[in-house]
């Protein structure tokens, strides 16, 4: 009987797949304090020396499990880090400046398609703007399949407060974690 050694590239299971395993193997070898996603991990401490002998202990987790390491993949400690395109530094998330010079850089939308492109771009960063769905409100009226595409100047206002707001975003907090800490997850609709 043939078996899979590899997940299939491209399968719509792959991902989970992938995330559920290293999230076992990294729980059973007791690592410690992290955040994983799919094959992205990041530990963190007070110290350097803190730092690299927790990535030491999730290497050599993965090792004793069988699993193949790019050693070239593997950071050392360090101040400031990108992780899932998220800048990371003093324990704070933070929006990186080549994506905030990006969205200030875009122009109006010109057509309904172009719209959703610009709100899925925004809307990745929503997290430290408040009131963010009241605010993208009228672009989103212009996406509506009854609406014609007009931008007026309710859109136009909508986009320029969307981008000062990217500008002025506040570094979100720094992550908590364990058993002692209540996560509570907010939605907004829009």
């Amino acid at each position: 009987q043939y078996t899979w050694n590899r997940l299939p590239q491209g399968w719509k299971h792959s991902p989970t797949i992938c995330h559920g395993l290293i999230h076992n193997t990294l729980e059973q070898g007791e690592a410690p304090e992290h955040l994983q996603y799919i094959d992205d991990i990041i530990v963190w401490g007070n110290t350097a020396e803190e730092v690299f002998e927790k990535g030491e202990r999730v290497v050599q987790i993965f090792l004793m499990a069988r699993f193949a390491i790019n050693q070239n993949k593997v950071k050392g400690p360090a101040q400031e880090i990108r992780f899932l395109g998220i800048k990371w530094q003093d324990r704070r998330r933070q929006i990186p400046m080549d994506v905030i010079n990006k969205i200030s850089a875009m122009s109006p939308p010109t057509s309904k398609k172009e719209t959703p492109a610009f709100l899925v771009v925004v809307g990745f960063w929503r997290m430290p703007i408040s009131d963010y769905s009241l605010m993208v409100s009228p672009l989103y009226q212009v996406t509506r399949k009854k609406n014609d595409f007009k931008w007026g100047p309710e859109q136009q206002q909508a986009l320029e407060q969307i981008k000062r707001e990217i500008v002025h975003a506040v570094a979100l907090g720094p992550v908590r974690a364990g058993q002692d800490v209540k996560n509570v997850l907010y939605t907004a609709a829009g």
